[in-house]
């Protein structure tokens, strides 16, 4: 089949574009096809479309049967088919073609074509959108059979996959949803070595910091979603190469008022009574060579392994901000948002064509409301100048959000979807949850199921129903179980001699409100800070 006929235009003219002109001085070129020559036989098509379906609504006068009519109709809906996927398919091939040509230009295709995971270019599904939005009135049939395309050619569930947890973005949540989706299909975590449950944060993560990989007692990874500081070319040796990366950020702001109350025991925030206290003498108070002081200062920043010590309005702020920018969008296929957490889930759902199912959860590691501080608009302020290269990287990628939303699902299919999870929600928690919701610590009345209780802030929790059966209990209780505790029983289940062995030498277990069942206060205490000793020595595992 012969490429159709196409021509070069710019935005702001209509006129073709000469032989005199440079790609590369075209900063505006964009590529179009003249309709009736993308289209050639369009009208035909749809004349063929309507002749076929006119023929399921005549009666054959050699039999009127059921069966006949139901075989003639499948027959007409093949060819309908096939003449649909040969028209739209084949012009998606011949764009794409096209806009290889201007590779010296500015680039026609997003730079990551499958940077949501998509197994065929954009340019196709674009197409296909483009193929049913200038079509006035496109039959159901039209739809169905583009969307059934391109879900069978892009759609296969993900299983190696890499979520960079970051502090204080609801990611213990996602943590979570990440746990029962493995451990449900018997997948395999890199999980923390020495049973730790954190891979030697806030160390740059090496390969050895698994469990399995120096010993090679494990062959495959399929998740590593533990905190981390992250570095690629190290994970890149644990996971394999089709392996989906994704993280989520959180409004720098809101964080760090979290954060203040969470991490109020770090040296930077030791000699302050208030979060704005604290900001008016950033400098004065804050060391960067102390031990855990990076909590106060660009966490977002220091947890995707760049330098977080950049002062406001240094000269090389925008420079260091657009760098640290690029290696996120090269590293990683997706950034979640926590203020749209919701959404985020969605459109991780599509990304790795997992079920909405997969991607319900109830929030864990949340503060109770009595632990949160409204912060005034000056205070707001103070954070985004401080914390300049969190807020200018959030800010970056709460855009490139909305795209991603725009370019894989869609606004209208998006508010389907999110109404959906909350009704799911909804639904599990009036079957799980004893009081409707999370409680106080206090009110917990399983201590397995207490969450780890640090610094100032109060840690909710759940409460099951009584009575429920054997299927719904497991299902509700991995829906609930506090992120320690899990990890704790996936280690117990890849390394059972392992985990036996650490049993062994573990001298005493906690007591009291704060106990959880295997988990000594060595392995507590490594959940949130590093290991240091008695000079506050950060060691090395």
């Amino acid at each position: 089949m012969l490429s159709p006929p196409r021509r070069w235009i710019r935005d702001h003219s209509p006129g073709s574009v000469t032989s005199n002109d440079k790609l590369t001085g075209l900063p505006h070129l964009r590529f179009t096809a003249n309709k009736q020559h993308l289209f050639p036989t369009v009208q035909n098509v749809w004349e063929s479309i309507q002749s076929l379906t006119a023929k399921t609504d005549v009666k054959s006068p050699q039999t009127d049967r059921t069966a006949d009519v139901h075989q003639q109709n499948e027959g007409y809906r093949k060819q309908l088919d096939y003449i649909l996927s040969k028209h739209v398919d084949n012009l998606a091939i011949d764009s794409q073609t096209d806009a290889r040509k201007v590779s010296a230009g500015k680039p026609l295709l997003p730079k990551h074509g499958a940077s949501l995971g998509l197994q065929v270019p954009l340019a196709l599904n674009s197409t296909r959108k483009r193929f049913i939005s200038d079509t006035p009135n496109p039959p159901s049939l039209l739809k169905d059979h583009i969307n059934s395309v391109s879900t069978k050619e892009t759609c296969h569930p993900k299983s190696h996959i890499v979520f960079l947890k970051t502090h204080k973005t609801a990611s213990s949540t996602i943590l979570n949803i990440l746990y029962r989706y493995g451990e449900s299909r018997n997948l395999t975590f890199a999980l923390p070595l020495n049973k730790h449950s954190q891979l030697f944060y806030p160390f740059s993560f090496a390969s050895h910091f698994v469990e399995g990989v120096s010993s090679r007692s494990l062959r495959e990874f399929h998740i590593m979603c533990n905190h981390m500081r992250f570095r690629k070319y190290e994970v890149a040796k644990v996971m394999p190469r089709d392996t989906f990366y994704f993280s989520i950020l959180r409004n720098p702001v809101a964080m760090m008022e979290s954060i203040f109350i969470y991490y109020r025991s770090i040296p930077a925030f030791h000699k302050t009574h208030s979060l704005d206290n604290f900001l008016d003498n950033s400098w004065k108070n804050y060391n960067s060579s102390v031990t855990n002081n990076h909590y106060a200062h660009n966490i977002l920043a220091f947890d995707f392994g760049f330098d977080n010590n950049v002062a406001p309005g240094a000269d090389d702020l925008e420079e260091r901000t657009s760098m640290a920018i690029a290696a996120i969008e090269r590293d990683f296929h997706l950034i979640l948002i926590s203020e749209y957490f919701d959404e985020s889930m969605i459109l991780l759902k599509h990304a790795l064509c997992w079920s909405l199912e997969d991607v319900v959860s109830f929030k864990l590691n949340s503060r109770s409301e009595k632990s949160r501080h409204p912060l005034l608009p000056e205070t707001a302020e103070k954070i985004k100048r401080w914390n300049s290269l969190d807020w200018r990287i959030y800010l970056h990628f709460n855009t490139s959000f909305w795209l991603k939303v725009d370019s894989l699902v869609g606004q209208e299919q998006m508010k389907r979807e999110v109404s959906q999870l909350r009704e799911l929600q909804t639904k599990l928690a009036n079957s799980c949850l004893k009081d409707g919701g999370a409680v106080d610590p206090s009110k917990i009345k399983d201590v397995r199921l207490k969450p780890f209780q640090y610094g100032a802030a109060v840690i909710q929790g759940y409460n099951l129903n009584p009575d429920l059966d054997t299927q719904t209990k497991i299902k509700c209780q991995r829906l609930i179980t506090p992120e320690l505790q899990y990890t704790d029983r996936l280690y117990t289940q890849q390394f059972p001699e392992l985990a036996a062995k650490h049993k062994q030498e573990t001298k005493g277990c906690l007591h009291g409100d704060s106990a959880l069942t295997g988990l000594n206060q060595k392995a507590l205490t490594s959940a949130l800070l590093p290991h240091t000793d008695a000079n506050n020595n950060t060691s090395m595992p």
